[in-house]
């Protein structure tokens, strides 16, 4: 089958490789979209931090946001999979530590992360196989897009649970990427007072779009009481400015990454009472964010810009895009094209 594979900083290709047959307690998932994300682009540039601890090296095959459809079930798997469409959770937990007992796989020391971590083959390919345990099952009325989206948006879902907000609290959102839109998205569904604070002209216009009027710059900001905050940015220095603003005994939630560390003033923190949360994963948020789609509650549609083939991918990690895809953040993958 045909897979993306980087094989160093700025290099990669399209190759023929071994299809997956699925081991005991494993499937076979016929891929029908899958995503691309900052951390794609880190793997692609060679910034990407487990490329320098060891957890990831090249060559690897990305793609973690994905949706299929189950073509093959390994030993002790239910048959009644084949056929349905399904995602699956990023984060594959040896299964026996006490973090992966306890519920907490997606911190196992030992988990492979699928298109990331310790090898596990990624999803921008044909096919991608999967631990049964990992699976999702999708509503039947979500398309190969929305169901794509159910990765980055169980993030912002769990990003939006650690903002911990009820209906009447005011949320500022730093970052109005794919995770900064879906968090907007989720959280005025809930009926929270969202704002966002964006830096490029485009990603501002975007999220207006989207019936996000109060999107603002660092010089328009007004002074107002920010009951939580979540930093879905790549900046450095946003952490800081959101433990800053935000309301003393407020949330601050961390679910993004720069490349450079975050410098926080812990003495702010202690002296306003602040709860600070960080989002690693998807994990505990697919169900839900699912649910959400097929509700209707929440359209990840608009944020897809466009959907290129695999031998597309490459232009697209290093910032190419097509004038007519617009201000949409993300770009999906179709590995039949």
């Amino acid at each position: 089958m045909r897979a993306f594979v980087i094989t160093g900083p700025g290099a990669a290709q399209v190759r023929d490789v071994e299809r997956p047959r699925p081991r005991t307690g494993e499937v076979v998932v016929d891929v029908e979209r899958a995503g691309v994300c900052g951390t794609d682009v880190e793997f692609f540039s060679g910034h990407m931090s487990y490329l320098h601890t060891g957890q990831a090296k090249y060559p690897i095959r990305i793609g973690h946001e994905w949706a299929g459809v189950v073509t093959e079930v390994g030993e002790c798997v239910d048959r009644s999979w084949v056929g349905r469409r399904v995602t699956a959770d990023t984060m594959l937990g040896c299964g026996h530590c006490e973090r992966c007992t306890n519920g907490r796989q997606h911190l196992c020391a030992d988990r492979y992360e699928i298109g990331i971590r310790n090898g596990w083959p990624g999803a921008l390919a044909e096919q991608v196989a999967v631990p049964a345990t990992a699976l999702q099952a999708l509503p039947d009325n979500l398309d190969p897009t929305t169901s794509a989206m159910v990765e980055p948006g169980g993030n912002a879902l769990r990003a939006v649970q650690g903002a911990n907000l009820t209906a009447a609290k005011r949320l500022l959102v730093i970052g109005p990427g794919t995770i900064g839109v879906l968090v907007a998205q989720i959280a005025r569904a809930q009926g929270t007072d969202v704002h966002l604070l964006g830096r490029t002209t485009d990603s501002i216009e975007f999220a207006q779009s989207l019936g996000f009027p109060q999107v603002w710059t660092e010089e328009s900001l007004p002074a107002l009481r920010f009951d939580a905050i979540v930093d879905a940015s790549n900046a450095a220095a946003m952490p800081a400015r959101a433990v800053d603003l935000v309301e003393p005994g407020g949330r601050v939630v961390c679910i993004g990454l720069s490349e450079q560390p975050s410098l926080v003033d812990s003495r702010t923190i202690a002296l306003k009472d602040i709860t600070v949360v960080g989002v690693l994963s998807a994990s505990g948020g697919l169900a839900g964010i699912a649910e959400m789609y097929a509700a209707g509650a929440v359209d990840p549609s608009p944020l897809v810009a466009a959907t290129v083939g695999l031998d597309d991918v490459a232009s697209v990690l290093a910032g190419n895009r097509l004038p007519e895809w617009g201000n949409a953040p993300k770009i999906h993958v179709d590995p039949r094209l």
